[in-house]
């Protein structure tokens, strides 16, 4: 029983690039990491080491260098072929060399679907029907490939078109954890307020909608919402989005945001975070605070 834990183990920690150590020596690989951190905030519990529980924390926790290093040379199982190699030589087996890799046909630009392993490729190109469609079906493939391309093009064009305005405004927002007052407190996030075309904004985040208990669910999404503190003579018209801030790695999509705020509606309704997965989300929430990017375009009459 013991030996099949251990392989267990080891089979997880080699899938991870980067090992940290509590100050007790003890290892954690960098998802684990990341997820205890995240579990910690949500639960607002100082994060622990699972086997001692000393505490860990992003300063008090350091990378082993010489396990990552070991890691990298033991060996690790190709998710195709299922063949053990060295796991500092598997990124290259998988993506170049590996005969049961997914790849697709070469005709995957005028439309062939075909998705299968590396050593099927030939065969199936050989006889792939996409070569000899007339040139009607060809372009009716390539519509629907160009209204797929111009929609990613338009979210583009509607940034640049933002970037035109007269009055264009942005600052970097730090998100900081509150608890609400109910008996079941719940997590939430709240910037300092700011100013941004001469009025005074607060963004408030929640995790998961609010939901009672997000650390037991393994799905996890931030969303957030924008507030005019500031009172106006008149409806003020903006767009706005929320980008990563320039020392972050988490990754988020720009999606642009509109809202015409006055003093009846100064409040947006909550608006999903674009961020990636729930991997991303827990990067945020492990951090100390959230640091991101907004830009404000007002839309002038």
């Amino acid at each position: 029983m013991w030996t099949s834990v251990l392989m267990h183990f080891i089979s997880d920690v080699t899938k991870c690039a980067l090992i940290s150590q509590c100050t007790n020596g003890h290892l954690m690989c960098a998802g684990c990491f990341i997820h205890l951190l995240a579990d910690a905030r949500l639960k607002e519990e100082q994060a622990t080491c699972p086997n001692c529980r000393c505490e860990i924390s992003k300063s008090l926790c350091c990378r082993n260098l010489a396990v990552e290093k070991a890691v990298s040379e033991l060996p690790s199982e190709c998710s195709y072929c299922l063949k053990q190699f060295p796991r500092s030589s598997l990124d290259r087996h998988q993506t170049e060399e590996c005969q049961d890799r997914v790849t697709q046909c070469k005709y995957k630009r005028i439309g062939c679907p075909w998705q299968g392993p590396f050593h099927e490729l030939s065969a199936h190109e050989a006889e792939c029907s996409h070569p000899s469609k007339t040139g009607m079906e060809l372009m009716g493939i390539l519509d629907e490939m160009d209204q797929s391309h111009r929609r990613e093009l338009q979210l583009y064009s509607s940034i640049f078109s933002l970037l035109c305005f007269e009055k264009i405004g942005f600052t970097e927002v730090q998100f900081r954890p509150y608890r609400t007052d109910d008996f079941i407190t719940r997590l939430y996030y709240e910037t300092p307020r700011f100013t941004v075309l001469n009025q005074t904004w607060v963004l408030k985040a929640r995790i998961n909608d609010s939901e009672r208990n997000p650390n037991l669910s393994c799905k996890r999404t931030l969303s957030f919402q924008l507030i005019l503190k500031s009172k106006v003579n008149s409806a003020l018209e903006c767009s706005f989005l929320l980008l990563k801030g320039p020392y972050d790695d988490v990754k988020i999509k720009p999606v642009i945001q509109h809202h015409v705020f006055s003093n009846d509606a100064n409040e947006t309704e909550y608006a999903l975070l674009p961020i990636n997965d729930s991997v991303e989300c827990n990067k945020l929430l492990a951090a100390k605070n959230i640091n991101l990017r907004l830009f404000i375009f007002q839309i002038q009459k």
